[in-house]
Formats: structure tokens, sequence, C-alpha cells
């Protein structure tokens, strides 16, 4: 940028956010479940390892350090084009421990099952897991299941837990972003949440959108080839990537600066977004990551992503400043700036 960005007298509505119960909302990723983890769990179980909040805790052990994750998966529908909520569930987690560096090693799985579902689909979701669990070179080696009443469990609610090993010499976390670093994007983003959009909503497009979610692993393990001096990596999924970038920018406190005409879109999904009057950038991605990395190795790690199947369409889409510490902001396709901020709630609910 020619000259720095001057945010004072600023405003903006805040919306009203004192609520007495929990609503949807504050599982989207936004505003909402930022509040919620740092003013209700944080405090709670306050610790150091906590407090990185990472994809996954990085963990000392006696032969090097542990990438433990855990989430839970709650999609509806649990079928939709590409995939189901089994290797949704699989790759989440494996990518999570990705995103560490680690490279994913067990999982362990749980199922809160609802009275009355169909044993064929729940098979058709558990043989999909097992495949995306061998792709991914996982195994699943440990897990539970609950039964609950007819009517209170859509079906079927999947939790995987899963932990690998980070290699010696790799440092990746949130806080690392620093001002003169490059921002890359490994594909076209906002595919997941519109692929469920579609089937949720009984939406016809053109062409069918399929979810992107795959596992990462393979390629941050070839990027790390390149360089260990990644100093961050996140898969932007509930909130997309303009909650990832925001939560970066906090955590680092730096700025960061897009170049709109940069972002990956598909037309499809483009095409759709303008339908339902929603932003790519906001809409989750299941097989995406964001890497941050020094400008001396921006290039050759560009290169290295291209030549992977899950990274072929990998683009620099922006940089790290030392203005505007904890904002992030585009360059729009007129020559403006706009500020990209976090949703307070989210645009698609139940998308993983």
């Amino acid at each position: 940028m020619t000259e720095p960005l001057n945010f004072e007298g600023w405003v903006c509505p805040m919306p009203l956010r004192d609520h007495p119960n929990v609503i949807m909302g504050h599982g989207g990723g936004g505003k909402l479940s930022a509040e919620l983890v740092e003013h209700l769990f944080l405090p709670a179980f306050k610790n150091e390892t906590l407090a990185h909040l990472g994809d996954s805790a990085v963990l000392p052990v006696a032969s090097g350090r542990l990438a433990f994750s855990t989430d839970s998966y709650v999609v509806r529908p649990l079928f939709f084009p590409g995939g189901n909520i089994g290797d949704l569930a699989v790759n989440g987690t494996v990518n999570d421990i990705a995103m560490s560096g680690g490279q994913p090693l067990y999982l362990s799985t749980g199922f809160i099952i609802e009275e009355g579902m169909p044993l064929d689909q729940l098979a058709a979701i558990v043989d999909t897991m097992a495949a995306a669990a061998s792709a991914a070179g996982v195994s699943l080696v440990t897990g539970d299941t609950k039964v609950v009443d007819k009517g209170h469990g859509d079906g079927v609610y999947i939790n995987t837990s899963g932990f690998g090993l980070i290699p010696d010499g790799v440092d990746i976390n949130p806080a690392n972003a620093r001002p003169g670093d490059v921002v890359i994007v490994s594909g076209e983003i906002g595919t997941h949440g519109i692929a469920i959009m579609s089937v949720r909503e009984g939406l016809e497009f053109e062409t069918v959108i399929e979810t992107d979610s795959a596992p990462l692993n393979g390629l941050v393990a070839e990027m790390l080839n390149v360089s260990q001096n990644i100093h961050v990596l996140r898969d932007p999924t509930r909130g997309g990537v303009a909650s990832s970038l925001n939560e970066i920018a906090k955590a680092s406190q730096v700025g960061i600066v897009l170049q709109e005409r940069k972002l990956p879109v598909a037309q499809a999904v483009h095409s759709a977004c303008e339908l339902l009057g929603m932003d790519p950038i906001y809409v989750a991605n299941e097989g995406k990551l964001i890497a941050i990395v020094p400008p001396d190795i921006a290039e050759p790690m560009l290169a290295c992503m291209q030549q992977h199947p899950l990274g072929r369409r990998a683009v620099i889409i922006g940089q790290v400043t030392d203005q505007h510490p904890g904002i992030v902001v585009s360059k729009t396709g007129i020559g403006g700036t706009r500020v990209v901020d976090m949703q307070i709630g989210e645009q698609l609910p139940r998308i993983c």
C-alpha cells in the first residue's frame, strides 16, 4: 500500500450480543464463537497450551512433540455432493493436526446415533470413514457409540479426536505471522459451504457443486520438504478465509492486506454466492489451507503446492503488514479498500 490506512473515527453499529442462552451463531466460527471461547471456556480451562488456540494442541513428550486435536460434526444433511459426515469427520481432524505441521497417526471416534436411523445409512457413513482414514494414512483405533431418543439427534453426530508427531524444527503457530510474510491459499474457496447449501435448500445450479473435503497432511508434508520455516497454517472451515485470517491477525498482532481480485473462487460458487447474497470469503472450506510464509520462500512454496493434486490452484492472495494490527483489509477491484471483519454469527449453519 502506498500510504498508511487511518481507521480512527470509523464507526459502525454494534449488534446486541448480550444473549442469555446459547444460539446457533455461537457455533458459526464468527465473533460469537470467539467470545464464547474467550469468556467461558478459556477462563475455566486456562493453561499455556490451550491459550495458543491453534487447530491442534502441541504437547511435549519424551520423544518430541505431539499435535492433538478433537472436533465434533453435526452437519445437516448427512449426505451431500462429494461426501458425507463420515469422511468429513476424518478429514477435519486429520487437517487440524496437519495445520500444526504434525503427521497424523491415530484417530478415535464417537457416534451419537438417533433411534430409528436406517442401518444402511449408518453403514454407508462408516464405510466412508474407513476409506477416508485409509486415504489419509491414519488408523481409527478406539471409539464409542451412544443412542439417543428419536427426534433428538438428527440421525447421527460424530466426534473424532486424533494425534500426530511434529517433526523437529517445525514451529507453526497462529501467533507467528510477521510483517512482510506472504499469504497463500491452496485453491478455490467456498466450495464446501455452497455444496451443503445446494442440497439443504434444494437449489440447482448449472453444474453440481461438490464438497472440497480432503486430507491435507500429504500436501503439508510436501510443503515442509521445501522449508520448515512455515510461520502459520490454517484450514479455513467455519467462517471461511475471513475468520481464519482475522484470528491470525489478532494472535500475531499484525495487519493483513488481501488482493480481492486474486481470491480464487470457482465460477459456479461465485454465481451461487451472488444468488444467495453471500460473500465467498466467509463460506466454509474443508479441503483448503492458508499458508503464511516468509517472502524468500513464497515462490518455491507456491510452486511445490501447485505440483500437488490438492494445491494445483494455489495462489498468493496477500501479505502481512505492520499497519493496522489485528485488522484484515482487502484491496478491491476498483482500487478501494474495505475492512474484512469477522461475522457476528454465521452465513450457513451446520456445515460441519
